[in-house]
């Protein structure tokens, strides 16, 4: 006798025991797959195809779990099986874990070393499609007052002002600042162009009192000091 794959068939054709709801209860939602969580927020399926195969077709969609937190409403409800309101619990679900693990680091984040400000940027930067360049405003302990991205798109010292960055600064009383934008390539090595911004910041802050304490560039799950690398 054939056995059929578990992601094509119904959720009531699966013994109950080891349907997503039930082994949650039972075991704990750590115990399940991204699919079977997927599954569980999407609640149904289709009259032809059990929520299981919906949720594998989001997670084949996105290529990886990590994407699923910059997906758009429109980008959900073109997946097959999937309505808008089912988008918008998965949004809704998206953004709550976002704002959690956001918090935690946020509250009383203390940077002692650039892989502190690698720690507390990456989840956010390290998958996004664009250049964004983001500013952390710290006190005199070095814990984050402010995170605020300046600007979004390619990086050049005609784009990225001084006095918009060091205005913030005095606004929030910070006493330095750690500078940060992120490589879609995924590859952190410098351009020339982000030595020049950087070296035109350092330079702004002595001016203003404001040091800049690092400049990080952010890849795909790696990082890169300038201040560790010599560059100011």
């Amino acid at each position: 006798m054939t056995v059929q794959p578990l992601l094509n068939m119904k959720i009531h054709d699966v013994h109950e025991s080891d349907r997503p709801r039930e082994r949650l209860i039972r075991q704990g939602a750590k115990s399940l797959s991204n699919q079977e969580l997927i599954a569980i927020l999407l609640g149904t399926g289709t009259k032809r195809e059990s929520v299981l195969t919906v949720a594998n077709r989001v997670l084949i969609n996105f290529e990886k779990l990590h994407n699923l937190k910059h997906a758009t409403l429109e980008e959900i409800t073109e997946i097959k099986g999937i309505g808008e309101a089912k988008a918008v619990l998965l949004l809704a679900a998206i953004e709550l874990g976002r704002r959690l693990a956001s918090r935690d680091l946020e509250e009383r984040f203390t940077i002692r070393s650039p892989e502190d400000a690698a720690t507390f940027l990456m989840q956010d930067m390290t998958s996004l499609q664009q250049e964004h360049f983001v500013c952390l405003f710290l006190n005199v302990k070095n814990q984050v007052l402010h995170k605020q991205t300046i600007f979004v798109g390619s990086l050049n010292a005609s784009i990225v002002h001084p006095r918009e960055i060091f205005r913030e600064a005095v606004k929030r009383s910070a006493a330095s600042i750690i500078c940060s934008h992120n490589h879609p390539s995924g590859i952190p090595t410098p351009s020339p162009e982000d030595i020049d911004v950087t070296t035109r910041l350092y330079e702004a802050g002595k001016i203003v009192g404001v040091d800049l304490l690092d400049h990080v560039i952010i890849g795909d799950h790696q990082f890169i000091s300038m201040k560790e690398k010599g560059y100011f």
